[in-house]
């Protein structure tokens, strides 16, 4: 996962998922990427055991432990975008560890589901797309949704460099260099959904179902729902669109290993399939008195006693 010193315990996924596992007597141990490597053809990591407790927070131990990565039962891989290069060489070195071990999302999943790009495999529920390095042809492309736009960088997250492009701008041609670097950056240009005024909806996906749901309102002020932009959160439930929209999902998504999975849906649209570190069960649990931390450790453990 990302360093401990950059995590909120309160409202973090992965530190939900740590307690539980904890609550149940098992061992965890924590590391970054730089703690991966082949060594002798063998995946390896240093690892540190870790607790948490919420009055103290995290508790590290302070010696590494060089440990063979198939001796652990799970692996959770929840490292944040962006999905650069490092990134790309752990899921490497990841898939390099025997079936014994599961590893949640599988690593080959994760290459190939692209946040921004996954949901082109599911033309139905997605929204209008353009992928190009060329402004004057991403220029097209606006002009042909009627002038009006989202655009933004395929390796981000947390509405990290999201724009929003409306006819009249005299600013466009400039973003769109810029966003591009000159053509030398490939971008994505999607339709805008005009729902996004009532916010999006984060539905958390276990093993192809839906488990939990909330939206995200964006500010007054900005276009964007993400909580590191601003928006705020709201209680919703999952509705039979939203269960129809998840069954479209479900056997792709768990044939390519992707069992833990979060969706962004505007209206009836999925703008992003969130599977390298998908959030929202502390936020989920506060507004429905659930502990989906529990649903997902139940399923963890199912799979490793089969």
């Amino acid at each position: 996962m990302d360093p401990m010193e950059s995590v909120n315990i309160e409202d973090d996924t992965s530190c939900a998922l740590i307690m539980e596992c904890q609550k149940r007597g098992h061992e965890i141990y924590y590391l970054l990427l730089k703690d991966l490597f082949i060594f002798d053809n063998k995946p390896i990591a240093n690892l540190r055991k870790v607790t948490i407790d919420k009055e103290k927070g995290f508790r590290l131990l302070d010696f590494l432990e060089k440990k063979p990565l198939d001796g652990l039962d799970v692996i959770f891989v929840r490292k944040e975008p962006p999905f650069n290069m490092d990134y790309l060489y752990s899921t490497y070195i990841l898939e390099h560890i025997t079936k014994k071990t599961f590893v949640i999302n599988d690593p080959k999943g994760i290459r190939k589901a692209n946040e921004k790009l996954y949901v082109l495999n599911f033309p139905e529920i997605a929204p209008k797309n353009c992928i190009s390095k060329n402004p004057r042809m991403l220029k097209e492309f606006f002009v042909s949704l009627g002038g009006e736009m989202i655009i933004k960088p395929l390796d981000s997250y947390g509405g990290r460099g999201i724009f929003y492009l409306k006819e009249g701008d005299k600013n466009i041609n400039a973003l769109l260099e810029s966003l591009t670097l000159n053509s030398k950056r490939f971008v994505i240009g999607q339709e805008y959904l005009p729902q996004i005024k009532d916010g999006d909806k984060r539905i958390l996906i276990l093993n192809g179902k839906p488990i939990g749901a909330f939206k995200r309102i964006p500010p007054q002020d900005d276009h964007r729902g993400n909580i590191h932009a601003g928006g705020r959160c709201e209680k919703s439930d999952i509705t039979e669109k939203d269960r129809e929209i998840c069954s479209i999902l479900s056997k792709k998504l768990i044939a390519d290993g992707l069992y833990f999975v979060g969706i962004d849906v505007i209206g009836d649209k999925v703008s992003e399939i969130n599977v390298t570190s998908p959030a929202g069960i502390p936020e989920i649990n506060s507004f429905n008195q659930c502990r989906l931390e529990e649903e997902t450790i139940d399923f963890v453990e199912g799979v490793v006693s089969r």
